[in-house]
């Protein structure tokens, strides 16, 4: 993907902020916790926050959570449903907080929008000594026959390159950290999974897919026949053509330390 396709996609989703409000998971706790386990402290930025999927898991855990988010069709629907959180534009290029004044740095489904040679830096400014960067991404998980089966018919603008644990571990696996030797060192990254799931029906899980960055920006003939081909195939599988299923999921978490 060129850096023009990259912009162009990463500055998509305004456009669909409430259908991504109400049709894109949440977080596994369980990985939420795994990636503040080695935090100093309960200060917690959801950086590229969107529509507060993250941010409302880091409430019920407990932390203290400052939202950022460079969309404001996205920002508004954050506000809307968390309004207690603190919720701020910003990116993570350009993060609005002084330096030292967070534990840890989250990003669900986000950090490999960042340019990491610009927020890189910026990330580590904020962050305290021994503070935590994670990123946290939700992954269909493709063992499953019927969601292999969905892979193929979907396509990559459908079910991307970080859509899957296969391809994610092989697209993320220390691509999306700051770079060594650039401001404020980091230690070796971390990598793990946990059991997830979300609970659709084929009506909503086709909702769901079209809020992928490739469909959004997909031209619309295009879109409305790719999105035809995955509603026929959920339609006629037994495993998602009768009423509500769980869509078998893992949540991916890749940490690493600011030393």
């Amino acid at each position: 993907m060129d850096h023009d396709e990259q912009l162009l996609r990463a500055s998509s989703f305004g456009v669909a902020a409430a259908a991504y409000a109400e049709h894109r998971p949440d977080y596994a706790q369980a990985a939420v916790r795994w990636a503040l386990e080695p935090a100093p402290g309960p200060r917690v930025l959801d950086i590229g926050a969107g529509t507060g999927k993250l941010t409302a898991t880091l409430v019920a855990l407990g932390a203290e959570v400052i939202a950022v988010e460079p969309d404001q069709a996205m920002l508004t629907e954050l506000r809307r449903s968390l309004p207690a959180v603190r919720a701020l534009p910003g990116s993570a290029e350009a993060i609005p907080l002084p330096d030292a004044s967070v534990d840890a740095v989250l990003a669900g489904n986000a950090m490999h929008w960042f340019d990491m040679a610009v927020a890189g830096p910026e990330i580590a400014r904020v962050l305290a000594p021994g503070g935590i960067l994670a990123g946290l991404w939700n992954l269909m998980d493709d063992q499953v026959e019927w969601v292999a089966g969905l892979v193929r018919v979907g396509g990559t603008a459908a079910i991307g390159p970080r859509d899957t644990p296969t391809s994610w571990r092989a697209a993320t696996a220390g691509m999306h950290l700051p770079k060594t030797g650039v401001g404020p060192r980091f230690g070796s990254p971390e990598q793990t999974e946990f059991p997830h799931g979300q609970r659709r029906t084929a009506d909503s899980l086709v909702a769901t897919i079209a809020t992928r960055a490739g469909m959004l920006v997909m031209p619309e003939q295009e879109r409305e026949a790719t999105l035809g081909r995955i509603r026929g195939f959920l339609t006629g599988r037994p495993e998602t053509g009768r009423g509500e299923f769980t869509v078998p999921m893992v949540t991916g978490v890749l940490r690493v330390r600011r030393l």
